[in-house]
C-alpha cells in the first residue's frame, strides 16, 4: 500500500504551505516585507516497467513504461522579491528604497547584514541606527544642535542648523545589490546575510549600478497580497483534506484485507 505514506507526504507537504502562508499573512503590516511561497518537487519513481522494453511474448517494444511516484518534497521556501507600495510617513528619519537594494548595518559582532526596512531611528550619540539599534553603514551621525535633516534621492544626508540657512552634509548612505538577491538569509528583524548563493554585495550609490534612489518621508509597505493568501490557504486545505481522504480509503482497503478468509 503505497499510496498510505504517499498521501503522508501530500499532507506534510500542504501543512508547508499552511505555514508559509500563515507567516505571509502575519507580516501582511511589516515593513518592506516580501512574500514567501512554498515549492515542490515529486520524489523518486519506482520502475515496474522501463520504456522501450522488448516484449518477451511477442518481441514488441514498449512505447511506455511504469513508473509509480512515492509522493512529493518541499524544494523550496522562495522570496517574492515584488517592491510594496510606499507609505507617506513625514518622518525625517523614514527613507524607502524605490527599487533594487538594501541599507547596509552593522551587527554587534560586527558582520554586515542588510534591510529594506528604512525606520530608522536616532541614537543618544546622534547616530543614525535601525529600530533595533544597528548602525547603519557608513555610519552618519546627527549633531544635537541640528533642527532638521534632509535626504536626497541619492542618500546625501545634510543637517539644517539655526545659523545657517544653506544644508551641511553630513555623510550618504549607500545601497547594496546582489547578483541573487533571493539567495539572502533572512535571520529576523527585517535583516538578511549574504550567502554564497547570493553572492558578495556590491555596493554604490543610490541611483547607480541599477540600484534604486531614496525617497525621504516614507516607507515601503509589504507586498503581501491578503487576497491572494487567503485563495492559496483554501486551496492548501483541500489539498491536506484530500490526501488524509485517501489516507481513511487506504486504511478501508487494508481493513478489506485482513477480513478475508
Amino acid at each position: 500500500m503505497r499510496a498510505l505514506k504517499i498521501a503522508a507526504t501530500g499532507m506534510s507537504a500542504q501543512q508547508l504551505r499552511v505555514e508559509t502562508i500563515s507567516n505571509n499573512l502575519a507580516n501582511m503590516n511589516t515593513t518592506a516585507y516580501n512574500a514567501r511561497r512554498a515549492e515542490f518537487a515529486d520524489l523518486h519513481y519506482q520502475q515496474i516497467s522501463r520504456a522501450g522494453t522488448v516484449n518477451a511474448s511477442d518481441g514488441t517494444v514498449l512505447p511506455t513504461g511504469v513508473q509509480v511516484g512515492l509522493g512529493v518534497r518541499p524544494a523550496a521556501v522562495s522570496v517574492h522579491l515584488s517592491q510594496g507600495a510606499l507609505q507617506q510617513t513625514n518622518n525625517d528619519l523614514d527613507i524607502a528604497i524605490d527599487g533594487n537594494g538594501y541599507l547596509e548595518v552593522t551587527l554587534p559582532s560586527g558582520q554586515s547584514a542588510y534591510t529594506r526596512d528604512g525606520a530608522l531611528k536616532r541614537s543618544a550619540e546622534g547616530l543614525i541606527v535601525t529600530s533595533d539599534g544597528f548602525a547603519v553603514s557608513p555610519e552618519v551621525t546627527i549633531p544635537d544642535d541640528a533642527t532638521s535633516i534632509s535626504i536626497n534621492a541619492e542618500g546625501e544626508v545634510y543637517g539644517y542648523f539655526q545659523d545657517s540657512p544653506e544644508g551641511q552634509l553630513l555623510g550618504q548612505f549607500t545601497l547594496a545589490g546582489f547578483t541573487n538577491p533571493k539567495g539572502l538569509e533572512a535571520i529576523g528583524s527585517n535583516l538578511f546575510t549574504e550567502t554564497e548563493a547570493s553572492g558578495p554585495a556590491t555596493v554604490s550609490t543610490a541611483g547607480e549600478d541599477g540600484l534604486g534612489t531614496l525617497r525621504q518621508g516614507y516607507l515601503e509597505g509589504s507586498s503581501v497580497d491578503a487576497v491572494r493568501e487567503v485563495t492559496e490557504l483554501i486551496e492548501a486545505q483541500r489539498g491536506y483534506e484530500m490526501n488524509a481522504k485517501v489516507i481513511s480509503a487506504v486504511d478501508q482497503m487494508m481493513g478489506a484485507t485482513t477480513q478475508v478468509r
